[in-house]
């Protein structure tokens, strides 16, 4: 029994697959494209709020600098042990992962023995992060822009704070990069209580206005209820469309409430009315589940569902254990819609409190024809057990002091990225340091540049490390000496900021006097691409790739073997890119998402039989992408037979 709420460190033993290194070169593309709006109707352009509108089309990401794309992992899992940290009282146990973005794994409720959330029995990362690596199960806490955020699989600070009822608190904070903004997630359990409170607060520090997206997402068993207080929702699937649909009845008549019921994956965001007392449940066939509600300001509520077709099915499987329960996302965010942002004012601040806990209804009304009565039981007996005033005294409680408490016990570390940019702008963060002695060898370069005006070389050969972005720096690389590498890591922040040509001629300058080109080749090459010529494109990837030294890293000649291949292909230069294929590593070649490029590559050939022979003989594209329907387009030009359920990862019809 645990009479007061804990904190403590422990360790999850989990098979997982390793996340590898990061990809060497510089994410100068967009990554995610299935979160976003083609297709408007009439009567969605027409019902839409103002607001809503003029947030769908603010501030997309031009690209996901200074963020890296995490590709490098497989799919052998092997039994890993993990950091963990427990938040428990008498009442429930949360199991948080300070290393993979802070994911509360687990929120088990002590009394009736129930998981309340989806609890992944696997780590298996996969391409559903705006950046890449990203993972199923339990609550995950997305910032930055549309998509999983870019800390999906990355370490977090934590530490052990004071609660607002003078007990143990979890915090957990980072520095987000994609937008520069300081957030923190505080983890509490008041006693006796059978709801995990959570306070987020995202602030902008600087003297301009940042966009912001905020979005927690929970895992729930697919087979459960979910229900909104919401007559209406925003249907958006992945055809890229969105319009205004009834709830719970769909238009082709199914119940768009029970997840299992909906062919192809799919997202509703739940219109609530502005009034409306912000919650979002999961109930079985009793009755009984997760709620999860929340102070106003977060005021959007979504159901993800992935859907019976085989595309759907076949994701669940890639996702987790072999014969595991299939999965739904509850998720609640700062807009509407995942498909806005939100604008933050200069010095501003964004903060609310969440509850998650187990809540209990009338099954007959929960799963009754009555909509509203069935929403109604589930508000009464929420009510019941967490008043909408007691959220709200919950969150003044922290607001009040509790959120700008320093740290009393450090739990773990996460990156060096915020005290960098807290020694940059001279930040006061009340309640988050960012010490200097997070700062590790990846900072080194940038805090030499901002103590001398001078960015040191890299080693000959090697790769040039992470760049940086933000208006500030990019001052700096324009005050640097005209270095190789400065011209290089100053073209990546001109890209950044929408000035393409600028870029163009800093890689340029740069390459007149590099002796390590292949990073500077790369970025001409991508800027080639982006600007519509790829013959030219092609030249330059294979001339970055002839420009590899021979003792260079696996993990660079991968990356730009692939991008080498691709290129060439899609310039009609077949010989060429079976040239540079044959000069990849064995153990590159054999990778499944090189077994894949491997067919392309027969198929341009005109040897069908042996691309259709490499299906055959089986392969997994590790870092699929959420979405891609490359597989397919593939097997389509080798057969009319139909895609076979392993290959079949299609989200729309």
């Amino acid at each position: 029994m645990v009479d007061m709420t804990t904190v403590r460190r422990a360790v999850l033993t989990l098979p997982a697959a390793p996340l590898g290194p990061d990809n060497p070169l510089p994410a100068l593309r967009a990554l995610d494209t299935a979160h976003a709006v083609a297709l408007l109707d009439a009567r969605a352009k027409e019902d839409m709020p103002r607001d809503m509108a003029r947030q769908l089309g603010y501030a997309p990401l031009r690209s996901l600098l200074p963020a890296p794309v995490r590709d490098g992992y497989g799919r052998e899992r092997t039994p890993t042990a993990l950091d963990a940290i427990v938040v428990e009282n008498d009442r429930l146990r949360a199991t948080v992962l300070p290393g993979l973005g802070g994911r509360v794994h687990s929120l088990h409720h002590k009394p009736t023995g129930r998981e309340l959330v989806h609890r992944n029995p696997v780590f298996q990362p996969a391409a559903f992060a705006l950046n890449g690596a990203w993972f199923a199960g339990g609550i995950e806490w997305n910032i930055g822009a549309t998509g999983h955020t870019t800390l999906s699989c990355s370490p977090v600070h934590a530490a052990i704070v004071p609660a607002p009822d003078g007990g143990e608190m979890l915090r957990l904070w980072e520095w987000e990069r994609l937008r520069d903004l300081p957030f923190q997630v505080d983890l509490w359990l008041p006693e006796g209580s059978d709801f995990l409170h959570v306070g987020v607060r995202v602030r902008n520090p600087h003297e301009r206005t940042v966009p912001v997206y905020w979005w927690s997402n929970t895992a729930v068993p697919e087979e459960y209820r979910v229900l909104a207080p919401a007559d209406e929702a925003w249907l958006h699937g992945y055809e890229r469309g969105l319009r205004r649909v009834p709830v719970p009845a769909a238009e082709d008549g199914t119940d768009g409430t029970y997840p299992m019921r909906g062919e192809q994956p799919a997202d509703y965001f739940y219109a609530l009315p502005d009034t409306q007392r912000r919650w979002i449940a999961a109930l079985d066939e009793t009755g009984t589940g997760l709620v999860q509600t929340s102070t106003d300001l977060l005021r959007g509520r979504k159901l993800f569902l992935w859907g019976s077709a085989r595309g759907g099915r076949r994701w669940q499987e890639w996702l987790t254990a072999p014969g595991a329960p299939g999965y739904a996302e509850i998720q609640a965010g700062l807009a509407r819609t995942q498909l806005e942002h939100l604008k933050l004012e200069a010095g501003a601040e964004f903060s609310w409190l969440e509850a998650y806990g187990p809540l209990t209804a009338e099954p007959a009304a929960v799963h009754g024809e009555d909509w509203a009565a069935a929403r109604a039981s589930v508000e009464g007996r929420l009510e019941e057990a967490l008043p909408r005033a007691a959220v709200e005294a919950a969150y003044a409680a922290w607001r009040g002091g509790a959120a700008d408490a320093e740290p009393v016990t450090a739990l773990a570390t996460g990156s060096g990225w915020g005290a960098l940019e807290v020694l940059a702008g001279g930040h006061e963060l009340p309640g988050t340091p960012f010490p200097a002695s997070a700062l590790g060898e990846e900072q080194k370069p940038w805090l030499e540049l901002l103590r001398t005006g001078v960015l040191p070389p890299s080693a000959a050969g090697a790769a040039p490390g992470p760049s940086l972005v933000a208006d500030h720096w990019r001052d700096m690389l324009e005050t640097a000496p005209a270095e190789p590498l400065t011209e290089y890591h100053l073209g990546i922040a001109q890209w950044h900021a929408g000035d393409l040509a600028q870029a163009v001629r800093s890689w340029e300058r740069g390459l007149q006097q590099a002796v390590t080109r292949w990073p500077l080749l790369y970025c001409l090459a991508v800027a080639d691409e982006e600007g519509g010529h790829p013959e030219r494109a092609a030249e330059r990837f294979a001339e970055a790739f002839d420009a590899l030294p021979e003792d260079g890293t696996a993990v660079v000649t991968a990356a730009l073997g692939r991008e080498a291949v691709t290129a060439l292909l899609a310039a009609g230069h077949v010989a060429r890119a079976r040239a540079v294929w044959e000069r990849l590593p064995g153990p590159v070649r054999a990778r499944g998402a090189f077994r894949f490029l491997e067919t392309r590559l027969l198929l341009a050939e005109g040897r069908k039989a042996e691309a259709r022979a490499v299906f055959d003989a089986g392969f997994e594209v590790a870092d699929l992408r959420e979405g891609a329907e490359a597989l397919g387009e593939v097997w389509s030009a080798l057969t009319d037979e139909p895609l076979p359920d392993f290959y079949e990862f299609r989200m729309r019809p």
